[in-house]
């Protein structure tokens, strides 16, 4: 945990560690930012068993009690974007608002038209353990969707995505904007990697202002209460 100011907590991609999230965190407004290495990522010794989407959720809310937040901001990107979904419909009172980058709704999602584990070089750039561990994260995904609870999320919700993303293209999240009740949609003009430098600036410029927008009276009550491409006339209405 670091920084001070609104607590965000950082959901990370299938093969990334803490570090790539450098470049949108020194672009990002000063908040207070919790992250980890999920199981067999980066320095994080890998599971026994495969994790599911809902114990990688319960995970996150393990890491928050540690550190002791009671509630948060999350942003989920890609894979970490499933799981930030299903946290928010998990633990609706541990969720102020709710962005997801990159991201799709896991199996009913529009594929992507390369071979992902080849596209993200488990094989070559990590170890046999590492490799193990995408993996088993990509069959949980595949076992996944959050179609049947979309419509339950009650948090604000922000979903960003790259107009060229190769890996979650962009129907999946028009399909996420259009399921998630308080959601809003903006496009970036880049692709899948908006963790790069350049796209994190974007990124975080984004995200700064959803998260400090004052929300709109059209946005119901939740239980418990880091170049814009386009955005959507829906998002412009609901956060400013």
């Amino acid at each position: 945990m670091q920084g001070h100011g609104e607590p965000l907590l950082l959901l990370n991609g299938l093969t990334r560690s803490l570090e790539s999230w450098d470049p949108f965190v020194l672009a990002l407004g000063d908040r207070t930012l919790v992250s980890f290495d999920a199981p067999g990522v980066g320095q994080s010794p890998p599971p026994i068993l495969p994790l599911s989407i809902a114990q990688l959720a319960e995970l996150a809310v393990s890491i928050l009690d540690e550190v002791g937040l009671d509630q948060v901001d999350v942003l989920g990107f890609s894979h970490g974007g499933a799981v930030a979904q299903q946290f928010a419909f998990q633990y609706p009172s541990r969720i102020r608002r709710l962005v997801l980058v990159a991201t799709s709704c896991g199996a009913g999602a529009t594929l992507s038209s390369w071979n992902t584990l080849d596209g993200l070089g488990v094989a070559s750039k990590f170890n046999r353990s590492q490799a193990t561990s995408a993996i088993w994260r990509t069959m949980a995904i595949s076992a996944w969707s959050s179609i049947p609870f979309l419509g339950a999320i009650v948090a604000p919700t922000l979903v960003v995505c790259g107009i060229n993303d190769r890996v979650a293209p962009i129907a999946n999240s028009r399909s996420l904007a259009g399921r998630i009740p308080n959601a809003s949609l903006v496009v970036l003009p880049d692709g899948h990697d908006l963790q790069e430098p350049e796209p994190a600036v974007a990124l975080a410029r984004v995200v700064d202002s959803f998260l400090g927008a004052v929300v709109e009276p059209e946005f119901p009550a939740t239980s418990n209460v880091r170049a814009i491409g386009s955005a959507s006339p829906r998002s412009q209405r609901r956060w400013r």
